[in-house]
């Protein structure tokens, strides 16, 4: 009989507790600009159904509603844009949408970053970031052919291999750098409204700038720059294979990411 009391108990503390995160659910409506199924949306699409994972503990519902990318428009009503459009475009959506937070997943333009564009968040490396990783890796491998990449299908660290497995049974494909910025993306908006309770834009694009403090699956913990810019570190890459790690050790210190890309505005004349 008291089993049978507990049980009850515990069913109507489980109501009242789920009663209550529907009435304060959280509605996050978010936007996407590009070609629907290339590979930046494919991991917009794994962070969304990740964050809604992680929402229905928390009181969050996230939805995204696509938009031509050769029609930049502003977007009523959104917590958040994410976009896979080349430098031009990011700058006139940046322009159509003030206030909003804009997430480039694609753009590696060091001029963007220099020009510091108002409430523009650089997710995708910069190319600054991947010739400073390829010239430190240089310095002591001077016959080594690298490319430097922000995310490899191989790479394990730091429950690497997981983000890798999980993408590839959704999607049948290898994340890659475009993948990784639309994950990670989605993963910032998500840690983003649930450390501020909030789906305001205004809210949002404070903490971001702030106080946001990420681990992206990458080993070192990400944070924005003045210029917009996630830092984070990078993979050095030689036949398709990782040869190793920017900050590169042996040549600066390995957790100092200010040794990748641009690090102030420098409006370009």
């Amino acid at each position: 009989m008291i089993r049978i009391s507990r049980t009850l108990s515990l069913v109507f503390f489980m109501s009242l507790f789920n009663n209550a995160l529907a009435e304060n659910k959280i509605e996050v409506s978010l936007a996407y600009f590009g070609v629907v199924d290339d590979m930046a949306a494919l991991g917009v699409a794994q962070g969304l159904e990740e964050a809604n994972l992680q929402g229905e503990f928390l009181g969050q519902k996230y939805s995204l509603k696509s938009y031509d990318p050769a029609q930049l428009i502003t977007v009523p009503d959104v917590s958040a844009i994410l976009a896979a459009l080349d430098e031009d475009g990011l700058r006139v959506l940046a322009k159509q949408n003030p206030g909003i937070p804009v997430f480039n997943l694609i753009e590696g333009s060091d001029a963007l970053r220099g020009d510091c564009v108002s409430d523009l968040f650089h997710v995708i490396p910069s190319q600054k970031m991947r010739g400073d990783a390829v010239a430190q890796w240089m310095q002591k491998n001077a016959d080594s052919k690298v490319v430097a990449d922000g995310w490899h299908g191989d790479f394990k660290k730091y429950a690497a291999s997981q983000v890798n497995k999980r993408f590839k049974q959704a999607h049948e494909k290898i994340m890659d750098d475009e993948a990784y910025a639309g994950w990670m993306a989605m993963k910032i908006i998500a840690d983003a409204v649930a450390r501020t309770s909030s789906n305001e834009s205004e809210k949002l694009i404070a903490f971001m700038k702030k106080d946001l403090v990420m681990d992206g699956a990458k080993g070192l913990k990400m944070t924005f720059r003045s210029t917009g810019q996630l830092r984070q570190m990078m993979l050095l890459v030689e036949d398709g294979k990782i040869v190793g790690e920017a900050p590169v050790r042996g040549v600066v210190d390995t957790t100092d990411l200010e040794t990748l890309g641009t690090l102030e505005c420098v409006p370009c004349d």
